[in-house]
């Protein structure tokens, strides 16, 4: 017979391997319940990263402006010293030397910095501006960027006439062209102020895409007489003639609107066709400091992956026939 002291151990010992078997099964639960879990994180993660919305894959696109205009701006053009004009006819010779500023060192030093990081850009390149600089046109489309159109020189298009604005477009065009052998598909007024006509003369004119256009943070497709006309973004937000020198911002202060911009599109790119803009000009993104602020930039992009830097014309022959490219046509009255 067992005595008293028995069963107790014979009950002790089967409640231990009880509570062994069960904590056994819960952990064994666990450990399903992580592994499905982890699965469907990882499941959901590789979805995010499968679906693109962009046709190279990308996250987001980051696109730069380098506007070429020295010795293209006409007698008496905005400069630091606008504020006191001289008379008419007296030469400003302080504000000459603030333009040429951009043709003796800004273009290069954006140039070097562009070289650095292998990233293409697209430069509207005033007419006059590249006849006075042939060079520095030159060195421009060497450097395998985009060489866009800005008009023959600084003048309204707003006030001309179809045929005027024909005439206006295309001698700058055919200027720079003889220079540097490029073709502009791209376009940009100045001050972005087109007539309602301007379209319709790009188009006739074989223009791909134009940037005057704040509407969008993604290009969409226009119709100018029935046919797909590309509109790529432009930006005052990321642009250095608006909030450097218009707003006297710091190069720091430039470099934290240039971060939280690229966050939320980054951010929003996950679920949606985002672009980023930035326009910079040949006097002031030029500068020592801005162009460290914009290498500071450039290397914050590169902490994410899905960050491709692109030359205007490349997105709109990408995006031109690409059927989840969104349509807009609120200047319909205008490019019929």
């Amino acid at each position: 017979m067992i005595n008293f002291a028995e069963q107790k151990l014979f009950k002790m010992k089967h409640l231990k391997q009880s509570a062994f078997l069960i904590a056994s099964v819960m952990m064994l639960a666990s450990c399903i319940d992580k592994n499905r879990k982890g699965t469907h994180e990882q499941s959901e993660k590789t979805e995010s990263i499968s679906k693109k919305y962009w046709p190279n894959g990308a996250r987001l696109v980051i696109s730069v402006s380098m506007q070429f205009e020295t010795g293209g701006q006409p007698e008496g053009a905005e400069s630091p010293f606008s504020g006191t004009p001289l008379p008419k006819g007296q030469p400003d010779l302080a504000a000459e030397s603030w333009y040429r500023y951009g043709a003796n060192e800004g273009i290069y030093r954006m140039l070097d910095l562009w070289k650095k990081y292998n990233i293409k850009v697209t430069s509207h390149v005033v007419g006059t501006a590249a006849e006075k600089y042939p060079e520095i046109a030159r060195a421009i489309a060497n450097g395998g960027h985009e060489i866009a159109a800005h008009g023959l020189a600084w003048d309204n298009q707003w006030n001309k006439n179809y045929t005027d604005e024909l005439h206006f477009v295309k001698d700058g065009v055919d200027a720079v062209e003889k220079i540097t052998g490029q073709k502009a598909l791209g376009y940009n007024c100045n001050w972005l102020r087109r007539s309602p006509n301007t379209l319709k003369v790009l188009q006739e004119l074989g223009f791909l895409y134009h940037i005057d256009d704040l509407s969008h943070d993604e290009p969409v497709i226009t119709k100018v007489n029935g046919k797909n006309f590309v509109v790529i973004p432009y930006t005052l937000r990321n642009n250095d003639i608006v909030n450097i020198e218009g707003k006297h911002w710091s190069p720091d202060q430039f470099l934290t609107q240039l971060k939280f911009e690229f966050d939320r599109l980054y951010e929003e790119g996950a679920s949606k066709r985002r672009m980023m803009s930035i326009s910079f000009h040949d006097r002031i993104g030029g500068t020592p400091a801005m162009v460290h602020a914009m290498e500071e930039f450039i290397r914050y992009t590169k902490e994410r992956q899905g960050v491709v830097f692109m030359r205007k014309d490349d997105i709109a022959k990408m995006v031109m026939n690409d059927p989840a490219t969104p349509v807009d046509n609120s200047e319909e009255k205008y490019n019929n």
